[in-house]
């Protein structure tokens, strides 16, 4: 079967990175009740995500989020694509960051059952790909959190 014609993408991501950034978006999703990360920078070494949280995160906050982004990757999830109209997209898909040209096809990214979203991008095909996922600093300037990370 071919596959649906969609907008060009313009980035070329590190696989094991930008997936980590789907759990890491979950993850936050999960333990902050926030968006998806409303700015990110994802590189081979090195990503950083901005989230919009009411207070700043502490050492602990931080050092738990780490631990749950590595029980996902640990657990070996299959990483999935499918396709599907906006009008069949499965609930709980934000579709806000879309460019207001983008396809009436989308392409799902599922990271398992522990998330799903509407993304182009280069990602592995299964989570125990990834590595150990780090964050190497955070910092707070109200509402906006920045986290800093790493695999290794």
């Amino acid at each position: 079967m071919d596959e649906p014609l969609l907008n060009e993408h313009n980035k070329q991501e590190y696989p094991p990175m930008h997936t980590a950034e789907h759990i890491l978006n979950q993850t936050m999703i999960r333990l902050h009740g926030c968006p998806r990360s409303r700015n990110a920078h994802i590189e081979r070494k090195k990503g950083k995500c901005d989230y919009i949280l009411p207070e700043p995160l502490t050492e602990e906050g931080a050092r738990e989020i780490e631990r749950a982004v590595n029980e996902v990757i640990a657990r070996g999830l299959p990483v999935e694509i499918s396709f599907t109209d906006r009008e069949h997209l499965p609930g709980g898909i934000d579709t806000g960051k879309l460019p207001a040209n983008a396809s009436e096809t989308l392409r799902v990214v599922r990271v398992g059952d522990y998330d799903a979203c509407a993304c182009l991008g280069a990602h592995v095909k299964n989570t125990s790909e990834i590595g150990t996922f780090r964050i190497t600093s955070f910092d707070y300037r109200a509402p906006v959190l920045r986290l800093r990370f790493k695999l290794l």
